[in-house]
């Protein structure tokens, strides 16, 4: 069987990957997600992003199987269009971004939610392994979410998931995507970065802005978050706490609603941060759930930062658009 290529689009990185037997990576690349240019020059990077994984990885791009995508936003499973992807830099409108794709990659391309796909690779790879029912949370430049339930995959009318938008203090802080009190207005990776420049601005000292320099950054990476709470920045510790209660609350009130058995935590803070932090957000959670004697099993996602383009390349074969 032919390889596949996968693709996680995320807010920060883009991440490739070349799969080949039994789903074992032959090769992988990552490369920084544009933070302007719109959706054409993201495009542009992930064609780069995937040439070079498959240099890595000794294959032709022509010659994949296919190429799936997990991209944020809502996606159309039909046409593999993409809506409110409010994370990515100037995506404002419904971009067909399969349709650009294959025009550029000349393979066929499938497009899912990236959350969807990486919560499948999970399901079938990962920690969700023993599970006939879970929600995956993935913790990084949003907070995006996924389910399993009776064993598939659950995708609603396309835009099911968006735990970072369940709403944990009404009137509460303004989001990114303009409503008020959204889990990821408080623990999304942006946010929380806006949040630190704004204190900083006004002088409050922080680790965080330096970091992100001497790293070479232009962003508060995942990697910057971890550095500034080893050097116990007080800022850094006072946001990461801030996020910890909301991601708690907002997980707790989606479990009480659907009963799940396991909770996956991902994404780039929730790899990044471990183990401890798995602790922390199971303990936060404990207040808020209504069924406290029987917690759902949480877990840190095994497949670490490929969950997302292992779980892109695991998309089925896209349906041939007839043009009208």
């Amino acid at each position: 069987m032919a390889p596949r290529g996968g693709i996680d689009l995320g807010g920060t990185k883009i991440q490739a990957v070349i799969a080949g037997p039994r789903n074992s990576v032959l090769g992988q690349a990552r490369r920084p997600t544009p933070t302007s240019g719109g959706p054409a020059r993201v495009v542009a990077a992930i064609v780069a992003a995937l040439n070079d994984a498959a240099r890595e990885g000794g294959v032709e791009v022509g010659a994949l199987q296919r190429v799936g995508v997990g991209s944020p936003g809502t996606v159309d499973p039909e046409t593999g269009s993409v809506s409110h992807a409010d994370n990515l830099p100037g995506w404002s409108r419904t971009y067909p971004l399969r349709q650009r794709l294959q025009e550029k990659l000349g393979v066929p391309v499938a497009v899912g939610n990236d959350v969807s796909v990486a919560t499948e690779a999970e399901f079938r790879l990962g920690a969700g392994r023993p599970y006939q029912s879970l929600l995956s949370v993935f913790w990084g430049t949003g907070v995006g979410g996924g389910l399993i339930l009776g064993g598939h995959t659950w995708l609603g009318r396309g835009g099911a998931g968006e735990i970072g938008h369940m709403v944990v203090k009404r009137g509460g802080a303004r989001c990114l995507c303009g409503r008020r009190g959204c889990m990821e207005a408080y623990a999304g990776r942006a946010a929380m970065e806006l949040k630190a420049r704004k204190r900083h601005a006004k002088g409050e000292k922080t680790a965080l802005i330096k970091i992100m320099h001497e790293r070479g950054r232009t962003r508060m990476t995942s990697g910057v978050w971890a550095r500034a709470l080893e050097h116990e920045d007080e800022l850094a510790i006072r946001l990461i706490d801030r996020a910890v209660k909301a991601l708690g609350a907002g997980i707790a009130s989606a479990i009480n609603l659907l009963d799940v058995e396991a909770v996956i935590i991902g994404g780039g803070l929730g790899t990044r941060l471990g183990e401890p932090y798995r602790q922390r957000i199971a303990e936060a959670m404990q207040p808020h759930l209504f069924n406290d004697q029987r917690p759902p099993d949480v877990h840190l996602a095994e497949l670490g930062d490929l969950a997302g383009a292992v779980g892109a390349s695991l998309l089925p074969a896209p349906p041939i658009l007839v043009a009208a």
